[in-house]
């Protein structure tokens, strides 16, 4: 008795689940539009979020001491390499340079009367008119004023440039920051605080972090190795846009990050506008393998069913069948299928609503669908 009512029922959900199917076969076939297959090589890539990096910093310091007299160059301008960007207060200096310059004269006048009288020991010795702890004297005392006048030359280049280094100069040449002194400010030499930075940022570099998993995964075959090498990269900038300019992975950190598990790539840009700015957050789209015969569908052909997997809808002999696929990655706004389909075949990309599986199709061309649309609305 219990038995007998789901008994009942059971005709009627079977009846319901082909209704679908039975009343587009008594419409007709439905019009769909079609995306032919073609296998082809797909490099696959890996998205990896990373910053900009200025290729060369130099923090402008004084190496010397002293009160700034006249900053010399426009805060966020261009500056050349030795660009002269602050002057120090040289009077100071400009006297030392005096006082060595005269030590220097000193020691040279020393020494050439020690040349006189150890030319005059030797002849006298020579004539056996002197003796030859005089003769010794006079080579010895020669000997020392030339040590003393080399002395006095080395505190004469030391001077010169410490005088020199009253001016402060760009030690690169790249794109100069704020200032973080003014005119009257006292500096010393070597101090920790920068006067200013100065970024080169005609080439910049981009970091970017990957497990290392997915790189030992994506290069233990030869297209990803061969891929791997020729490093190229494109830049999608936080905008979405696109970089106009290819990069370069340049360097590996040989390192993994213990706590992440994870590696920092290094990719190099050129930057002729100065468009990338060192701290800007970036995605780099890195090449890793490639998929060799494969196909690139759009996104809107495939589907998943309630366990996550991926399949899509193809005509065959006139009918709608479902094809399991396997996805590697995307590229764009495509899906690059590795397995699943073969070449020629027809998948569906449009009129999924009106058909099913087993489904009767008619395949028309994308304006006539749209046509066929607006007809119906």
């Amino acid at each position: 008795m219990f038995l007998s009512k789901p008994l009942r029922v059971l005709p009627l959900l079977l009846l319901g689940l082909a209704t679908p199917l039975a009343a587009q076969q008594a419409q007709g076939p439905s019009r769909v539009t079609v995306i032919t297959a073609k296998a082809a090589d797909h490099p696959l890539t890996s998205r990896l979020p990373g910053r900009v990096k200025a290729s060369t910093v130099a923090e402008v310091r004084p190496q010397v001491s002293g009160i700034i007299r006249e900053r010399l160059f426009d805060e966020g301008a261009s500056v050349a390499k030795d660009a002269p960007l602050y002057k120090i207060e040289d009077d100071s200096y400009r006297a030392a340079v005096a006082a060595a310059k005269a030590s220097v004269a000193q020691a040279r006048a020393n020494r050439d009367l020690a040349v006189t009288e150890e030319e005059r020991a030797i002849r006298l010795y020579g004539n056996n008119a002197g003796s030859a702890q005089n003769r010794d004297a006079a080579v010895a005392g020669r000997q020392g004023a030339e040590a003393a006048l080399q002395a006095a030359e080395a505190q004469l280049m030391s001077a010169e440039i410490d005088l020199d280094r009253t001016t402060i100069r760009a030690p690169i040449a790249g794109e100069i920051g704020l200032s973080q002194t003014t005119t009257g400010a006292l500096v010393a030499a070597q101090q920790t605080t920068a006067l200013a930075t100065i970024r080169a940022l005609d080439t910049v570099y981009v970091d970017v972090t990957q497990s290392a998993t997915d790189i030992l995964r994506l290069t233990s075959t030869a297209e990803g190795r061969e891929m791997r090498a020729t490093g190229d990269a494109s830049l999608i900038l936080a905008d979405g846009s696109i970089y106009h300019e290819t990069g370069h992975l340049a360097a590996a950190e040989p390192n993994v990050e213990p706590t992440t598990g994870m590696i920092t790539l290094r990719m190099t840009f050129q930057n002729p506008d100065h468009l990338l700015l060192p701290g800007m957050y970036v995605e780099v789209d890195l090449p890793q393998a490639l998929a060799r015969a494969a196909f690139a569908l759009p996104q809107n052909t495939v589907m998943r069913d309630r366990s996550g997997n991926a399949y899509v809808w193809v005509v065959e002999g006139g009918t709608v069948a479902q094809r399991p696929v396997q996805i590697a990655t995307s590229s764009g706004s495509d899906w690059i299928v590795t397995k699943g389909l073969k070449d020629g075949d027809q998948v569906i990309s449009s009129g999924f609503q009106k058909t099913a599986v087993g489904a009767p199709v008619e395949i028309v061309p994308a304006e006539g669908t749209l046509a066929a649309q607006g007809e119906g609305n």
